[in-house]
């Protein structure tokens, strides 16, 4: 059986592209696609007899899985029913994108996705108690594994301990007519295979450096929450430091060691960049064990409020501003106090301070119950 190989020209060839090779893997057929990294081989996991050629091809043990690949980040959930909040994190920060995720599934039949599906299915899926989820960052990726209904999984498009495969013409060099499709798409951007990181409920393990190094992976790990107000002088640094401490209290060490634990907390303002802390704030923020003497007022940024898992603002109008800057951040985006604006303080006394603190310190406590580490 000759290979076809079929290149994607232009915006409107890519669909019938991906429509035909939509219609190979559901006739339990193997295609070869691009991703951002690499090129992969991938069948639909439900077709036992597509899943027996991936396996012989791939020379994969019939006992292990394959890596899921998801058209979408929102489809995680429907083979991972409890995901754990790191493993929201890497999926806001770095999907689609070149990471793979293996996650812990405690039983892989109650996953929403196998309500149609067997349990050979199953088993191209999970293994023992774990599934590897892949959302791709390319146009032709995205557009197959969108098209079909069904779950796909997916290798590298080389035989075992060959090179990785960068081009289509990789691809007939290591599979020959071992496949039904290949789609050439052209090199791909990375050339590189994706980073795999294996995620518990708090913690992480890398598994294979790939596009995205250690240092990357450490900082999407990274729990950030994000206090806002205006100036940047009282408020949001009130917040803050309240939030850090009791961060601190929760995990057992000190304020200066929580970025050890992964979780940072800043503060900044929609008209901030001037000076430090209020007299006042420190003040009552002293009363309190909280030391937020060397704040320097900082200035809100769109990268700011992207980075950030948590957004609290003071008010409303602060949400508004917040929300403008980064439209996609919106629902992370929430007032401190649910029904109610915290006042501003500035140009008042000590005792505006302190009714100030003693509200920021109720929306925080309150707040930090969503937070999941």
């Amino acid at each position: 059986m000759a290979t076809d190989v079929v290149r994607v020209e232009s915006e409107g060839n890519c669909a019938e592209v991906v429509h035909r090779a939509s219609l190979v893997l559901r006739e339990g057929g193997l295609v070869a696609f691009p991703t951002e990294t690499v090129y992969g081989v991938g069948a639909c996991a439900a077709d036992a007899g597509a899943m027996d050629r991936l396996r012989q091809v791939k020379q994969r043990p019939a006992d292990k899985a394959f890596t899921v690949h998801l058209g979408t980040r929102e489809e995680a959930p429907g083979f991972v029913p409890e995901l754990p909040a790191l493993a929201h994190r890497f999926m806001r920060k770095a999907w689609p994108g070149p990471i793979t995720l293996i996650l812990p599934v405690a039983d892989p039949m109650s996953a929403p996705v196998m309500a149609e599906l067997n349990g050979r299915a199953a088993s191209a899926m999970y293994y023992e108690n774990k599934v590897g989820l892949r959302c791709p960052d390319h146009p032709v990726a995205a557009a197959l594994l969108r098209a079909l209904d069904t779950p796909v999984v997916a290798a590298s498009a080389n035989l075992a301990q060959g090179a990785p495969p960068c081009t289509a013409q990789d691809v007939r060099d290591a599979l020959g007519n071992r496949i039904d499709l290949i789609i050439d798409a052209g090199r791909t951007r990375y050339a590189r295979s994706s980073t795999i990181v294996r995620i518990t409920q708090r913690s992480y393990e890398l598994v294979r450096e790939g596009v995205l190094d250690a240092r990357t992976v450490q900082r999407l790990a990274l729990l950030r929450l994000l206090f806002v107000c205006t100036g940047n002088t009282c408020r949001s640094p009130m917040a803050a430091g309240i939030a850090a401490k009791l961060m601190a209290e929760q995990l057992g060490c000190t304020v200066a060691a929580l970025e050890n634990q992964g979780v940072i907390v800043t503060s900044a303002g929609t008209g901030g960049g001037l000076g430090g802390a209020s007299a006042h704030a420190l003040t009552v923020m002293h009363r309190r064990g909280v030391d937020i003497s060397r704040h320097a007022s900082a200035v809100l940024t769109a990268d700011l409020i992207r980075q950030a898992d948590h957004v609290f603002t003071m008010t409303a109008s602060h949400r508004e501003a917040c929300a403008a800057m980064d439209p996609s951040a919106k629902d992370r985006i929430v007032r401190l106090l649910e029904d109610e604006d915290v006042r501003d303080p500035i140009g008042g006394t000590e005792a505006d301070y302190e009714a100030c603190a003693q509200t920021v310190e109720k929306g925080v406590r309150a707040r930090l119950q969503e937070v999941s580490l």
